[in-house]
């Protein structure tokens, strides 16, 4: 896949969680890659457009069982 077509479409997928569409491209343009890219607080991610309180909870569940 080119480049430009990862930037149109990234997936609802972030690490494996399925966190959506929007909040999976918010955390890709803010340079997060992995899980393990992501500050220890991840309530500072609701800043980020795209990003919603449902999507917080998953990565939190994710970082829990990982």
């Amino acid at each position: 896949m080119s480049a430009e077509a990862q930037r149109q479409d990234r997936g609802r997928d972030f690490d494996g969680v399925r966190i959506g569409r929007p909040a999976t491209g918010a955390l890709i343009d803010a340079g997060y890659r992995v899980i393990g890219d992501l500050p220890d607080d991840l309530g500072n991610l609701l800043e980020l457009h795209g990003v919603g309180p449902k999507a917080v909870r998953l990565l939190v569940e994710a970082r829990a069982s990982g």
